[in-house]
């Protein structure tokens, strides 16, 4: 009997059969959205890293894989699978091998594969931190003239940038936006995050330590899992009355308060990591998207709005709590840059200490205060 407390395979398979079909496109017109992905993905790399002064080392090549929602879903299952062993191999040794947790594994797999069945649907791009080494594969590169797909220092490559053609394709022609304009605003924002996890030589790792220690918080005590369960159910409650962005999530409500204190550190992070791409895609956006404004409006009016079940399920699965991320995060970083350049805010990077809390997400000055003192605005 497999230990796992998770069915992978039963969680891919369950997100393949739910998930939605794309937009109806011929073979011509897949073709041509899969072909400029890539292209504009190649060409968003250099305008990033021109705007950022964020400079990957040369042999830090990150493949670009073009896919579509089946395939989007199984590699994340791939993705959480190598990130969550530590945590599942805790979970396994509780665990007694018996008939109850053969069928919990199953249940899993199918509530995995059902979550990711929705989120495939979403998703336009992503920059994928964590994969293990054979997800990476033969694909197109950034640097599209060398076939060593390598870190820096000979382990692999750094990470993988993926676009989801199916729901770039529908965001487009449901915002009416023009086709090239928004591919290319949304390879810049995913651009962003391959620049800071391969320019930053620091973060990948720190981001792992943190992922660690809210592993190592986890409390698997009967008593206290059957209280997370009894704050979930509340949460759930307040999803199903659509409470409001301030309500918890069921995903917040599962944790712990050792949990929380870790959450806080990884929630400012991410919220710095998102809301620089968003700040980046825009700032780049009117040399190079010329209809850009016109794709910001429409777009943040798509991320805010939706049916009551929509939103139902984005509370359900903690994805408001993005959106928040989205808006501060970019608030943040418009602050810093306004008032000391882009040089300036890249003082971010210079090592985990210098990252900003959550407070000091709110409050830029702050910040500013802190890490930049008395040095003199530094211009862009």
């Amino acid at each position: 009997m497999d230990r796992q407390p998770v069915d992978w395979d039963l969680a891919v398979a369950t997100a393949r059969k739910l998930v939605r079909p794309g937009p109806q496109l011929t073979r011509a017109e897949a073709d041509e959205v899969v072909t400029e992905l890539r292209r504009l993905a190649v060409e968003a790399e250099r305008h990033v890293e021109d705007y950022t002064h964020l400079r990957p080392p040369a042999a830090a090549v990150t493949p670009i894989a073009v896919v579509d929602r089946p395939e989007w879903a199984r590699s994340n299952v791939a993705g959480l699978r190598m990130i969550t062993a530590p945590l599942l191999e805790r979970v396994t040794d509780a665990s007694s091998g018996s008939l109850s947790t053969a069928v919990g594994r199953r249940v899993t797999g199918v509530q995995l594969g059902s979550a990711l069945a929705y989120l495939a649907g979403k998703v336009l791009g992503q920059y994928e931190v964590f994969l293990p080494p054979e997800e990476y594969g033969p694909t197109p590169t950034v640097a599209a003239a060398r076939d060593d797909a390598v870190a820096a220092d000979g382990t692999g490559p750094v990470g993988r940038l993926s676009l989801v053609a199916p729901n770039i394709a529908h965001a487009e022609r449901q915002l009416s936006v023009v086709p090239r304009d928004f591919r290319l605003w949304v390879c810049l924002h995913e651009q962003t995050h391959r620049s800071q996890f391969t320019a930053v030589p620091w973060l990948r790792a720190h981001l792992e330590s943190e992922i660690g220690a809210f592993i190592e918080a986890t409390d698997l005590d009967p008593d206290v899992l059957a209280d997370r369960m009894r704050s979930a159910v509340a949460a759930l409650r307040g999803a199903v009355r659509d409470r409001g962005q301030d309500a918890p999530s069921v995903v917040e409500a599962l944790q712990t308060p050792a949990q929380r204190a870790v959450l806080d550190r990884l929630q400012a992070l991410m919220t710095l990591l998102e809301g620089h791409a968003d700040q980046v895609m825009d700032a780049v956006g009117p040399k190079v998207v010329p209809t850009v404004a016109d794709i910001r409006a429409k777009f943040d009016t798509r991320r805010s709005g939706g049916s009551p079940l929509d939103r139902f399920v984005r509370r359900l699965l903690g994805l408001d709590m993005k959106l928040r991320q989205y808006r501060q995060g970019g608030a943040f970083v418009r602050a810093v840059v306004t008032e000391a350049g882009v040089d300036g805010f890249n003082l971010v990077w210079e090592s985990p200490a210098a990252l900003p809390s959550q407070a000091e997400i709110a409050d830029p000055g702050a910040w500013m205060a802190r890490v930049l003192g008395s040095r003199p605005s530094i211009s862009a």
